[in-house]
């Protein structure tokens, strides 16, 4: 068993509510009747867990949830109103922008002024300061007052500093979500670096997908306690569904995934259930990858009607088929689609790498089927286009080998729809690869 380097025991925070300052005021003088003029509010709720040496741990929850006030209290921040807790080892933070720097001091005199609240001497940040400037990669920016500073710019010399110091645990909060798509990789380049050292981290995020990917184990705190908690992709999903449609989706007896348990389907079975489909020529259509896989044709059916879809009206279930043939080995094979509106701009993705399910490896010839079921989103009126990839790797770090666009073309039109254009999540998604000149079984994996 791990050392236990964090200790969590009931921790409470909190806050007196005024609906006035005069409330406030005749709280302070009511010296002898002692009225109270306020009201609780819980940031924190007797909140407990233990934290084992190496691992990653993702915190996630709503806005005001209490999880940055959690992560204040363990960096010293905030006191707790109640409870305890201990941290065994050197803490270093990246909370929210601003945490921690002087605005009226340089980029450069911040680094120090860090390095020496961390317990490090001018001689000791001598020797770091090439590398943290050079992760940072903000030139001579580093010489100008941080009020000066973009959100960007911010960030990247704040996290430089909190990496090079080798921390025994590393705490950061949302606050990479300002930086560029390049920074970002590389940050967490350099978080999976700490966590094969060895190195504890505590993640605060919206990003989905990195905490499925990034995360072992995850808390999701809602209204100042701890809601759910467990492995990463469980507690992820649930918290999506959550999200989308309430507390009917997360009823305790769904926590057993039986659409991630493997089903063996004999290759007949495969070819008697697609015998039916009208495939789409997609060899002319504008497409890229690398070609271990190629994506020979494609098709959209409705499930019920059993028939190709071109009108929906939003909510129906439908099945995605892709037709492959597989050129080289890839070890961890993924497979999706994008939807895209009349302008071009994405609407919802679906891909097996999101969702963490795995696909049996591809072998250099197999030909196989691949089988997305989900329930059109309701979404608005009008036309949208499909389109198909086929990759291998993981969520962050993956090659694509073949994507097609536009393979689908499908219409929305309900006149009684009431539509909300915000976060488009799908509720339902199952995902099933038959062989058919394989001796591998098939797989199927959902929700």
């Amino acid at each position: 068993m791990l050392p236990i380097v964090i200790k969590v025991n009931k921790i409470s925070k909190i806050y007196k509510l005024y609906d006035s300052p005069a409330d406030r005021l005749k709280e302070t003088f009511s010296f002898f009747s002692r009225k109270k003029c306020h009201r609780d509010f819980y940031a924190l709720n007797k909140i407990s867990f233990e934290i084992e040496k190496g691992k990653s741990i993702g915190f996630i929850g709503e806005n005001g949830a209490g999880k940055s006030t959690l992560l204040k209290i363990l960096t010293g921040v905030l006191t707790p109103t109640s409870g305890e807790f201990k941290v065994c080892g050197k803490v270093s933070s990246l909370l929210e922008l601003g945490a921690g720097f002087n605005p009226d001091l340089t980029g450069l005199e911040n680094v120090y002024f860090n390095g020496a609240v961390l317990g490090f001497t001018k001689n000791k940040m001598d020797e770091k300061i090439d590398s943290i400037l050079e992760f940072a990669d903000i030139g001579k920016f580093v010489h100008q007052k941080v009020r000066c500073y973009s959100s960007g710019m911010f960030v990247r010399l704040a996290f430089s500093v909190a990496v090079q110091v080798n921390p025994d645990i590393l705490i950061i909060d949302e606050a990479l979500s300002v930086g560029d798509i390049r920074f970002q990789q590389k940050c967490y380049r350099r978080m999976r670096e700490f966590k094969e050292s060895g190195k504890t981290i505590l993640f605060v995020t919206h990003d989905l997908g990195a905490v499925t990917n990034f995360c072992d184990y995850v808390h999701w705190i809602k209204d100042g306690q701890i809601f759910q908690h467990g492995p990463s992709q469980d507690v992820v999903k649930k918290y999506i569904s959550y999200m989308t449609y309430g507390f009917d989706s997360i009823k305790e007896d769904e926590h057993i995934n039986t659409a991630q348990k493997q089903m063996d389907l004999p290759e007949e079975t495969i070819k008697n259930r697609t015998e039916h489909i009208k495939w789409e020529d997609v060899s002319q259509l504008a497409s890229f990858g690398e070609g271990g896989v190629q994506i020979l044709n494609t098709a959209m059916y409705h499930k019920k009607k059993n028939e190709k879809v071109d009108l929906l009206k939003g909510g129906e279930p439908v099945v995605f088929y892709f037709r492959l043939k597989v050129n080289e080995h890839l070890e961890n094979p993924g497979f999706g689609i994008n939807t895209a509106d009349q302008l071009g701009n994405i609407v919802f993705s679906i891909t097996s790498f999101v969702y963490d399910y795995k696909i049996p490896p591809f072998e250099k010839g197999d030909e196989l089927i691949c089988k997305l079921e989900f329930n059109f989103p309701e979404i608005k009126n009008g036309k949208y286009s499909i389109s198909a990839a086929v990759g291998d790797g993981s969520l962050l770090n993956h090659s694509l080998h073949h994507w097609i666009h536009d393979v689908c073309l499908v219409e929305l039109s309900n006149a009684d729809l009431k539509y909300n254009m915000g976060s488009v999540v799908v509720k339902e998604s199952i995902f099933d690869v038959g062989f058919l000149n394989s001796s591998q079984n098939s797989v199927a994996a959902g929700k």
